[in-house]
């Protein structure tokens, strides 16, 4: 009940803050792609979908897939600074405003990975909201290993105290982990 105060007090103090940085990311990807919001179903808590968030770094037409399985050329050099930078996932307070996401919890991952579904769903994973960061995240374990990503989810979750949720989310404003990998 904590961790949720924290999300919407959190979520909705960086979604004001960050405003003006919102929108100038807006304009400068609509310059970049035409279509600077990224919308996708995601698995949400309890196999619920959801619509994600975020800012887009790739191509238009580039095809739904996980990220580990999208080509590293369909990245725009816009969408190669917000992902280092991180600011793509700036939109993603909406959802943890919204109550889909919290701010640290397992990434949501598409209806179409199913063996990470499975896994998930064999561990428990998947009775918490998603996260936009977590062990997993900082550790740079990404959705390309599904087995070991469902682990460190599952044991994040089971060992998860307000002190991790501050820390992860310290770490990775700090720079610590880079995010699913493109091949």
């Amino acid at each position: 009940m904590l961790i949720r105060l924290l999300d919407i007090v959190f979520a909705f103090l960086g979604l004001l803050v960050g405003f003006p940085l919102l929108v100038i990311l807006t304009v400068i990807g609509f310059f970049d792609t035409g279509s600077p919001i990224f919308r996708q179903q995601r698995v949400g808590r309890n196999k619920k979908p959801f619509t994600l968030v975020k800012f887009r770094t790739m191509k238009k037409d580039t095809a739904h897939v996980a990220s580990h399985l999208a080509s590293s050329s369909a990245i725009t050099p816009f969408g190669s600074f917000l992902r280092k930078t991180k600011l793509d996932e700036l939109p993603q307070l909406w959802n943890v405003l919204c109550g889909d996401m919290s701010l640290v919890g397992p990434r949501p991952c598409l209806f179409n990975q199913e063996e990470l579904i499975a896994e998930r769903e064999a561990r428990g994973v998947l009775l918490a909201r998603p996260g936009i960061t977590g062990l997993a995240q900082v550790n740079e374990i990404d959705m390309s290993t599904p087995v070991l990503l469902a682990e460190t989810d599952a044991r994040m979750l089971q060992s998860l105290t307000l002190g991790d949720y501050f820390k992860y989310i310290f770490m990775t404003v700090a720079g610590k982990g880079r995010g699913d990998r493109v091949r």
